[in-house]
Order: structure tokens, then sequence, then C-alpha cells
């Protein structure tokens, strides 16, 4: 069972710098499975949020590990139809709720949309009474994060964002780390688009350490010092992604990978007016 390294947040709370996510596993059954099969294999951070409805699977995937709870690092996320004061501490409340935990060891923001103020405002309340052992944020630019920063009371200690190599962001990871605030990656494989795991600049660096194109994406990500929470409901895959503190890329070989950049999201752009009106207008709208 490998032992994951951990780092320190700027509010002096350890975290694994590698952990398991549970996106688009809707499936309780099967998610519950999977963190459990994650936490007995030697995984230690859990990454889940109210919008991917599946925190009560999480809880049970923790009560059939059989790990101690004070050993998990455990993260959710609210989302935005509840970025008001109020609705803030009900959603975190109901998090714990449907997780069966007495506390979180993060939560964040999932997105920089509504009363990102207000929410953040129970979110430091939790923290003070001890519901929560730090806050962060998800999917926040420089300047949205910068904001947050100038108006509250408590700093971020994270901010979760779209890293892989077709999308590296390299400015956006450099403001965050130099505001103390740790970078994590989601969709660090980008969810397979392009061909990821057969590209050949990446099957070539693999094939030099005996790794898997997954798991240089992996380390590639680590030597930037940036978490990451890759998914996989495979007992192999799920091995395989956390074996990756037995190797290290040099320096010409993350400057290749740095060339794959091509400097768009895989997915949507965060700031797009449209795409905010189509994905998270809906839920906005029910905050009036």
């Amino acid at each position: 069972m490998a032992t994951i390294p951990t780092i320190t947040l700027n509010n002096g709370v350890e975290m694994p710098q590698l952990g398991f996510g549970v996106f688009q596993v809707p499936d309780l059954a099967e998610c519950a499975a999977a963190v459990t099969t994650a936490l007995q294999a030697g995984y230690r951070l859990l990454d889940t949020a109210t919008a991917y409805q599946n925190e009560e699977a999480v809880g049970r995937g923790i009560k059939a590990s059989g790990v101690a709870r004070d050993e998990i690092f455990v993260t959710s996320k609210l989302w935005v139809s509840d970025f008001t004061y109020e609705r803030a501490q009900r959603g975190i409340d109901a998090s714990l709720q449907r997780l069966g935990l007495d506390y979180l060891d993060l939560y964040l923001l999932h997105q920089p949309y509504g009363d990102t103020m207000g929410a953040w405002r129970a979110l430091e309340e939790a923290h003070q009474a001890g519901k929560i052992r730090a806050i962060g944020v998800s999917n926040f630019y420089a300047d949205q994060l910068k904001n947050l920063e100038l108006t509250m009371t408590v700093k971020p200690v994270i901010n979760q964002i779209e890293v892989n190599p077709w999308y590296q962001q390299p400015s956006e990871v450099a403001f965050n780390q130099s505001e103390d605030v740790r970078v994590e990656a989601w969709a660090p494989f980008a969810e397979g688009k392009q061909g990821i795991f057969t590209n050949t600049t990446l099957q070539q660096i693999a094939q030099a350490h005996g790794k898997t194109t997954g798991q240089v994406i992996l380390r590639w990500l680590l030597q930037r010092g940036i978490t990451v929470i890759p998914k996989s409901v495979h007992r192999e895959r799920i091995r395989e992604n956390q074996d990756v503190f037995d190797f290290t890329l040099t320096p010409a070989e993350m400057q290749t990978i740095a060339g794959l950049d091509q400097g768009k999201s895989q997915f949507f752009d965060h700031r797009d007016p449209v795409t905010i009106e189509q994905i998270f207008g809906a839920s906005l709208k029910d905050l009036k």
C-alpha cells in the first residue's frame, strides 16, 4: 500500500498531495464501492460535491472501508443554488448530513457566480465553529480570487481548477501559488479527450519510465506543485493512479509536456456569458 505525501495548506492543515475524485459516478452503490476500494488501497483524500449527487454514497464508502475518520481528508463543494448567506448555512449542514460526518476537512465554493461573498461568510462561520477545517474555492480566476481575498476575512486555502496537458493554465497556477493558495486540478486526464492516453509524446515519456501515460500526467501535475484528484471506478486503475511517487520527470520532459498546451478549456469557458446562462442560469434564478 502506497503512502501518499502530504502538503501543508496556508492555515496549517495538512492535506494529501493526491486524492480520489467521484465526479460523474452517480450510481450510489458503484460510488460507495469505489470509495471503499480507494481508501483500502491507501488514498486518504476524497473529493465530492453537492452537484455530484453522491455525497451519501461517499459517506457509505467511508464507513464500509474500516479506515478511521481522522485519517481521511474529505472535501465537498457548495453549489451556486445555495450561494446566499442563509442558504449556504443550510447547504453546509446538508452536506454533513448526507455524508454522515461531524465535520468536513475542506469545503469549497463550486463556482464564482451569485452571492459568493454571502456564501463565503457562511463558510467562514462554519470554519470558526469547527464544522469545516479549511475553506476554499473552485473555478475562480485570478481577479475573482483576489476580490474575495480583499473582501473577506479568511483566505482560501485552495482553488480547484481545470489543469491537464491540453489546458495547462500557467499564469493562473502561478498566481494562485504566489498567493499561497494551493492549486488542485480537476479533469487531469481531460476525460480522455483528443486521445490523451494514446498521445505519442506522452507515450514515449511513459515508456522511458516504465509507466503509463496516465501516471506521467499525474506526475507532471505533482511536480508543478498541484494537488490532483483522478477518478476511476476500476480497482486496477485506482491503484495505478497512486503509483506515481517512485519516479521523477526530467526538466526536459516537463518542458516537452508544456509544449502540448492548447491554451483553452476542454469543456467550457467559465467566463462566457452564454455558457454561464446555459449551465448556471437556472440555479442563479432560484436565488431571486
